[in-house]
């Protein structure tokens, strides 16, 4: 069974990759991943945040009596918050492209055009074989436009893009208006894979403290279906990016609907954190297992059999879905 797969340009084994988060914050957790047979690894966020608090804090260490500082650093998490700082990040990457001989993958997250980006190529220098660019921005400002949020991003894609040698990934939410439309312009303006999708952490009330609460829910596998959909339009309509899924993969058939709606790699990060590193090796078993049954040669002979081009029924992703939900549902 040939499971070999192309994502961003990088010939992987099989598709599963270890998804960004905690799988890489030590060299010891890195390598058991490694050994868990993942096809490639991919490293904790650096955030824009981050970076820009650690220049402002260079910043007024060397002028002790700015004023700016004390309001500005407001707006930053403390540093505490951050498992690893920018500098730290860099070392920590390139030590563990020392030790394993799987892709690493750096990753950048934030919002907005500026220095900050520089680390992208810092990423690159350190030795990473690729880079996602996890956009997460939640519009709250009634005189931005769609628009305005969306070129932003392609201004940063496009920066990023071209100070870089390696490939870009870029990570996006669901929620863009035209979103067939704006992967598109993302792909024109370098972006080499898009990755299906960042996972919004929903804020809850506290009503007798009367204060927000924000906790951390790992994934299960109805997080898939919006996924399966907009894999499924995507890889029907885009020429050269690879796509990639996160969140709401955990078994093997759950990989299965993701490669048949057009994703080249699953990434992994739920799963393995509820049941260990091995769950890559068990889920590859078992898709291959199945497609050995249903005959299949190959992944690429399974890639995108129902995406939108290619699915006996494609109108069911689009409003004619909706419809017929609505219109079967029976008390």
């Amino acid at each position: 069974m040939n499971t070999k797969t192309n994502y961003l340009g990088l010939e992987l084994p099989h598709p599963f990759i270890a998804g960004a988060g905690p799988l890489a914050d030590s060299i010891d957790s890195a390598r058991k991943v490694e050994d868990a047979g993942a096809a490639a690894i991919i490293m904790r966020s650096l955030f824009e945040e981050q970076i820009q608090a650690e220049a402002m804090a260079t910043h007024h260490a060397m002028n002790q009596h700015s004023e700016s500082f004390a309001e500005a650093g407001n707006y930053f998490p403390d540093p505490e918050e951050y498992v690893i700082g920018p500098d730290q990040y860099l070392e920590h990457l390139q030590r563990i492209k020392e030790r394993v001989s799987i892709p690493v993958i750096g990753s950048l997250n934030g919002f907005t055009a500026g220095g900050w980006l520089e680390y992208a190529k810092l990423i690159e220098q350190a030795g990473a074989d690729a880079l996602e660019l996890n956009v997460y921005y939640v519009a709250i400002d009634a005189r931005e436009s769609a628009d305005d949020v969306e070129q932003r991003t392609i201004d940063m894609v496009r920066e990023v893009h071209e100070s870089l040698k390696i490939p870009l990934a870029v990570k996006l939410s669901p929620f863009y208006t035209a979103l067939p439309h704006f992967a598109a312009r993302l792909e024109e303006a370098g972006a080499n894979g898009l990755v299906l999708f960042n996972r919004f952490f929903e804020s809850d009330i506290d009503i007798e403290e009367l204060s927000v609460v924000s906790g951390m829910h790992l994934s299960d596998s109805s997080e898939l279906l919006l996924r399966l959909r907009w894999l499924a339009i995507l890889s029907g309509t885009l020429n050269r990016c690879s796509l990639a899924v996160t969140g709401g993969v955990h078994t093997a058939v759950d990989a299965i609907k993701a490669v048949m709606c057009g994703a080249s790699a699953v990434q992994m990060v739920s799963s393995l954190l509820r049941l260990g590193p091995d769950q890559i090796q068990t889920v590859l078993n078992e898709m291959v297992a199945w497609m050995e049954e249903k005959e299949y040669d190959s992944i690429d002979q399974m890639r995108g059999s129902m995406n939108i081009e290619r699915s006996p029924n494609p109108r069911e992703y689009a409003r004619v879905n909706y419809i017929h939900i609505l219109h079967t549902w029976q008390v």
